[in-house]
C-alpha cells in the first residue's frame, strides 16, 4: 500500500477515531442499561417451595404480562394522574413567569440587569434535594418563619403539606428551581433579535408593550417550543421533591409518582422485573407525548409559514 493510500485511508478514518469515545460510552451507560432493562422487564421470578436454598429463586419467561401488569395497576395509574395536574400547575406559571422576566430584562430601562439575571437563575444551581429540603421546612408550621409571622398578626396557617395545597407547595419548588433556567434561554433569543427590528417598530409608533406581544414573543417562539418540551420531560419524570417531602407529611405515598412507583417496587419490594417494564412504560409515553408536542409545534410552525 502506498502512502499516499495510507493517508487518504487516515484522513477518511479521523472522524471515526474521533467518535469511537463517545460511541463506547454511548454504548455502555445508555444503550446497554436500556437493553438490559427491556430485557428485564419480559421475565419474572419464579419461587419454589419456601424460597429457601440453592436454586430456590430462578427467572423464567414472562412475555408481556409485566406490561399487562403495570397497565392495570391503580398505584401506577393514580400516580400518573396526580403528575398531570402537578404538571398543569408547573408548566404555565413556570414558562410565563421566565417569559415574564426575560421581557422584562431585554427592556432598555431595566437596572442592575447582571444581578438580577444572577439572582433569578441562582435557584437553579441549586440541587433539588436541597430546593426540596429548604422548601420543606418552611412549609412546616413548628420551624417555618412564615408560620411565625402569620401567627403573630392572627391569620389563618394553612397547612400546605396536606391534601389540595400540597400539590401548589410541590410546583412552587419545581418553579422557584427552573424559572431561570428557562429565562436565560428565552432572553438569550431575545438578545439575538436585531436591533433595527424594534428601531422600525418604534418608528411606526409601536408602544413597548405592542413590541413586546407583537415583536419580542413570535421571534422567541422556537426558544418558547424548546423550554416547554423540557419541562413536559422533567414534569413526567418528578421525583426528588416528592421523595424528599415524603418524611415531612404522611400526604406523599411512597408511590406519588410514576418514577416513586419505579424506585418502590425495585428497591422497596425487590421486583425489578416488574420495575423495569413500568420504567419502560414511562419511557414511551414521555417519547409519545414529547414527539406530539414537536410534530404539532413544526405544523403548526409549516402553516405560518406557508401563510
Amino acid at each position: 500500500m502506498t502512502s499516499a493510500r495510507r493517508k487518504s485511508y487516515g484522513v477518511k478514518g479521523a472522524p471515526y477515531a474521533f467518535l469511537l469515545p463517545a460511541t463506547i460510552l454511548f454504548a455502555l451507560f445508555f444503550a446497554l442499561p436500556i437493553g438490559y432493562a427491556l430485557w428485564l422487564s419480559l421475565h419474572k421470578a419464579q419461587v419454589k417451595g419456601l424460597g429457601l436454598g440453592a436454586g430456590a429463586r430462578s427467572e423464567v419467561w414472562a412475555g408481556l404480562e409485566n406490561y399487562r401488569d403495570a397497565l392495570t395497576d391503580s398505584e401506577l395509574l393514580s400516580g400518573a394522574l396526580r403528575v398531570v395536574g402537578y404538571g398543569a400547575i408547573v408548566v404555565p406559571v413556570m414558562l410565563g413567569l421566565a417569559l415574564l422576566f426575560a421581557l422584562m430584562l431585554d427592556s432598555d430601562k431595566v437596572r442592575l440587569a447582571p444581578f438580577t439575571r444572577l439572582a433569578i437563575f441562582l435557584p437553579y444551581a441549586i440541587p433539588g434535594v436541597v430546593s426540596a429540603l429548604l422548601w420543606g421546612f418552611l412549609y412546616l408550621p413548628d420551624v417555618s418563619p412564615f408560620y411565625f409571622v402569620l401567627d403573630k398578626l392572627g391569620m389563618p396557617q394553612p397547612d400546605l403539606l396536606d391534601g389540595g395545597p400540597l400539590y401548589f407547595a410541590l410546583s412552587n419548588i419545581a418553579v422557584w428551581g427552573g424559572t431561570g433556567f428557562n429565562m436565560i434561554v428565552i432572553y438569550t433569543s431575545l438578545q439575538a433579535i436585531p436591533a433595527e427590528v424594534y428601531e422600525a417598530a418604534k418608528l411606526d409608533g409601536a408602544t413597548p408593550l405592542q413590541i413586546a406581544l407583537k415583536i419580542k414573543i413570535p421571534m422567541v417562539a422556537p426558544s418558547l417550543v424548546l423550554t416547554f418540551f423540557f419541562s413536559i420531560i422533567a414534569t413526567l419524570q418528578v421525583f426528588s421533591e416528592p421523595t424528599t417531602l415524603k418524611p415531612l407529611t404522611n400526604s406523599v405515598s411512597t408511590t406519588w409518582s410514576p418514577l416513586m412507583k419505579v424506585y418502590q417496587d425495585a428497591f422497596g419490594k425487590g421486583d425489578i422485573y416488574a420495575a423495569a417494564a413500568e420504567a419502560a412504560i414511562i419511557a414511551v409515553v414521555t417519547l409519545l407525548v414529547s414527539f406530539g408536542f414537536l410534530r404539532a409545534a413544526n405544523s403548526r410552525n409549516k402553516q405560518e409559514e406557508a401563510r
